[in-house]
């Protein structure tokens, strides 16, 4: 029975702007990774956010999951993003895995090449934030 690969990404909200790292096909993601063996998703993105930018994070929530078809590679991944709050106000890190990292606002973030899963995690997670000033 064939399976999918499992990918953790968090939103991570600093000032108003998202967290993105740039990759090898020329996209912009969210950080994150795969689960090792053991790792709640929770500690997954909470732990693969400090590798790639070392920014420090609380997990608050899950926001979405979904199939990610990557073209390039001729693979399907299995997507689940959560939304995280920062605990640090150190500017972020590129990590060795990605060419860049950037903080983009909600605007700026439609115009960016990455996949549409993608967009629509930030958006939603923007959209709790506005309306939950608890959450940030």
């Amino acid at each position: 029975m064939p399976g999918y690969p499992v990918s953790i990404k968090g939103v991570v909200v600093r000032s108003g702007r998202v967290l993105l790292l740039h990759n090898e096909r020329d996209e912009w993601e969210l950080p994150g990774g795969r689960l090792e063996l053991g790792e709640t998703p929770e500690e997954c993105v909470a732990r693969e956010i400090g590798e790639e930018t070392h920014v420090a994070v609380d997990v608050v929530e899950i926001i979405d999951s979904w199939m990610y078809h990557i073209d390039v590679a001729k693979k399907d991944v299995f997507i689940v993003t959560y939304g995280c709050r920062a605990t640090t106000s150190a500017a972020p890190v590129v990590s060795h895995e990605h060419t860049r990292v950037g903080e983009f606002t909600a605007g700026e973030v439609q115009d960016l090449v990455m996949p549409d899963g993608y967009k629509r995690s930030i958006a939603t997670w923007f959209t709790r934030l506005a309306a939950d000033s608890t959450v940030r």
